[in-house]
């Protein structure tokens, strides 16, 4: 526990807030006199000290408008830090904590994790793990649960069965594999060449390098056996080629779980982009009669579950999952933060930190 109890909370903050629709750079504005937040019952006030970003952040901030995204918002979900009002909850003043601002919370309140304060129900916050800093347990929650309720809730997987896992080097992959290899499955993963190893240390059993070749076309050629009782695709593929050859590599009634479909920023809106999300569609509308898949494709939405955040919690305190960062901004820097996982190449958790001691 870090003792808070002389630090006053002040009355305004420094926060990005995304006052409009566009890209990171035209959207956000840095701000030094945000109102710290007043707190109803049953929520806790928290001094962040870490953020982690996901993609789904730029990618409404990029897509959606202003007035279905409720802005200005403080952007962001996932952050680490330290209660500094426990406000009657079970929890204490100078509790180190991780916490989930899911969007539905965040269009409702405004609130987000780049900011130095924000409000949480308690239901949205777990005790931080020791092992762990809080700069690796802050991008815990939004992948975490993503990960753990396609493979579990959705996947219903068991020990002894085999899970294709698209994207290994996601930060939604990465969360994946641990959870998978703690069920006992086996993992099959892809990645470039260049983060093999890594996949390797994460737990998973076999790699396939995406960059040789197609993989639907390396799957039809050697042939998983068993076949794949899920395939998860961690990276929101509009790609139909993966779910519309995998009779020859998933088991008949096996389940397609997608994070997406979500087109890339160069092909939204374009033909290509559109041309691939109706091919798609057709493919998961196809009945098999008609040569279409015999398995079924679904996408997981992530939605919060106190039950699942203390899962993932309990993951890391026992080693069985561990964070990965691929990189630290300063909170000043968080635009190149941005500019870093635009780029789809961040091997784990971008994060911005918010105490320089951190």
């Amino acid at each position: 526990m870090m003792d808070t109890s002389n630090l006053p909370v002040p009355k305004t903050q420094r926060a990005w807030r995304a006052v409009k629709q566009g890209k990171p750079s035209d959207a956000l504005v840095f701000q030094t006199d945000v109102p710290v937040p007043p707190l109803s019952p049953g929520e806790v006030l928290v001094k962040v000290r870490a953020a982690a970003l996901n993609p789904i952040g730029w990618k409404i901030m990029t897509t959606v408008p202003n007035i279905i995204a409720r802005r200005p918002t403080t952007p962001e979900h996932d952050l680490a830090g330290v209660v500094v009002n426990a406000n009657g909850t079970e929890f204490s003043v100078g509790d180190e904590v991780i916490g989930f601002i899911p969007l539905p919370l965040q269009m409702k309140t405004g609130q987000g994790a780049l900011s130095e304060y924000t409000k949480l129900p308690a239901a949205n916050i777990v005790l931080k793990p020791s092992n762990v800093s809080a700069v690796e347990a802050c991008g815990l929650p939004l992948v975490g649960e993503t990960a753990l309720q396609a493979l579990v809730d959705i996947g219903k997987l068991e020990a002894g069965q085999t899970v294709f896992i698209n994207g290994g080097s996601s930060a939604v992959g990465m969360s994946a594999i641990y959870i998978a290899k703690a069920l006992g499955a086996k993992v099959v993963t892809s990645a470039s060449s260049r983060n093999e190893e890594l996949c390797r240390k994460l737990g998973a059993d076999e790699f396939v390098d995406y960059t040789i070749r197609p993989l639907h076309e390396h799957f039809m050629d050697n042939p998983p056996s068993p076949k794949f009782d899920i395939i998860f695709d961690a990276v929101a593929l509009v790609d139909p080629t993966i779910y519309k050859y995998s009779n020859a590599y998933m088991k008949p009634k096996g389940l397609y779980i997608s994070t997406g479909p979500w087109p890339d920023l160069k092909s939204w809106g374009g033909s290509a982009g559109v041309s691939k999300l109706l091919s798609l569609s057709c493919e998961i509308l196809k009945p098999s009669f008609l040569g279409g898949v015999n398995a079924k494709w679904t996408m997981v939405s992530v939605t919060h579950k106190p039950e699942d955040l203390a899962k993932l919690r309990d993951l890391v305190a026992e080693g069985k999952l561990k964070p990965v960062v691929d990189s630290v901004y300063r909170f000043e820097d968080a635009l190149s933060a941005y500019e870093r996982i635009m780029t789809s190449r961040a091997t784990g958790k971008v994060v911005v930190k918010l105490e320089e001691s951190v």
